[in-house]
């Protein structure tokens, strides 16, 4: 059930991180834990990072927010438990954000998952859910009868969303939505993640947002997809599209001087850059990310890293 209301809506956002927090390895007495799973931008398989995917863990259980190509495999290397899956959210229906939505609750079933997991993400997730069950059916059932796992359909339990707003809440994490701009897909969502040490935003794919603004305010950590202009006409003369590909490009994310914009209008106390664009070729140093996002925000700047945990 997606919860509703704007009331609730203004009290979650009140919630913030009980106190700043550094990157780097997660304190003992910490419960929260962000897992970057993989960080490059668009559909394209690169060779320095992997598709988009995070995880933020809380005592054990894991909330995914998008499932890019190859999550599943990343999970085992940040060696969290594929059955730790508790929920998946997916931030909007492009294919380098939900290619593995299906595989990877597939695969943690033939590993160990045994019990309910919700999902949630735009439309047509329900009927994405249903298509996917039905393309594996024969595997499916044969490790049903073979191995006497569970019904694989009767564990996944799809919520769609259509409009901002509060949508899910458990003894762990309250969890919000925002409504972003990545034109042509609508709708596209940001999501918050009140933990019970700190908060914790993914933008999801997004073009400079006042919406993600207000959803970000006063969080402890904004993960912020990014790009960065003046190595963007390498990439697109990598493309046969390269006319389209700009004019989306420019319309649908996010510059370097945007993104931290946006993370001083929200207040955050620290920024981690990831979906980078360009994210493969051609190779963009650390520092050139960080230097071109600093005159704009002046808090904790972290580059990310596929497998970086914060």
């Amino acid at each position: 059930m997606i919860l509703g209301g704007t009331a609730a809506l203004a009290a979650i956002l009140s919630v913030k991180g009980a106190a700043s927090q550094s990157a780097g390895p997660a304190p003992a007495a910490r419960r929260s834990r962000l897992v970057l799973l993989g960080t490059a931008g668009g559909p394209t398989p690169k060779p320095n990072r992997a598709a988009p995917a995070q995880a933020i863990v809380v005592d054990g259980h894991t909330y995914l927010v998008d499932a890019g190509n190859g999550t599943g495999r990343q999970m085992v290397l940040a060696k969290l438990k594929l059955g730790s899956l508790d929920s998946v959210f997916l931030t909007h229906q492009h294919s380098d954000h939900n290619a593995d939505y299906g595989n990877v609750l597939l695969l943690a079933w033939a590993t160990d998952l045994a019990h309910r997991v919700d999902t949630y993400g735009p439309p047509p997730l329900a009927r994405m859910t249903r298509q996917f069950l039905d393309l594996n059916e024969y595997d499916i059932k044969t490790r049903m009868a073979d191995e006497g796992r569970p019904a694989l359909a009767d564990l996944i339990v799809p919520h769609e969303i259509t409009g901002p707003g509060p949508v899910m809440r458990d003894e762990r994490v309250t969890v919000t939505a925002a409504l972003v701009q990545h034109p042509p897909v609508e709708p596209a969502f940001a999501y918050r993640f009140d933990c019970p040490d700190r908060s914790i935003v993914i933008s999801g794919d997004t073009r400079f947002s006042p919406n993600l603004i207000a959803l970000a305010k006063g969080a402890d950590i904004l993960v912020h997809e990014v790009m960065y202009l003046p190595e963007l006409e390498k990439l697109i003369a990598t493309e046969p599209n390269a006319t389209t590909l700009r004019e989306h490009l420019i319309a649908s994310h996010t510059t370097t001087a945007e993104v931290g914009r946006v993370a001083t209008e929200a207040g955050v106390r620290t920024l981690v850059l990831s979906h980078f664009v360009p994210g493969g070729y051609p190779f963009i140093t650390d520092e050139v990310w960080r230097d071109a996002v600093r005159p704009h925000f002046k808090g904790e700047i972290v580059v990310g890293r596929d497998l970086m945990e914060l």
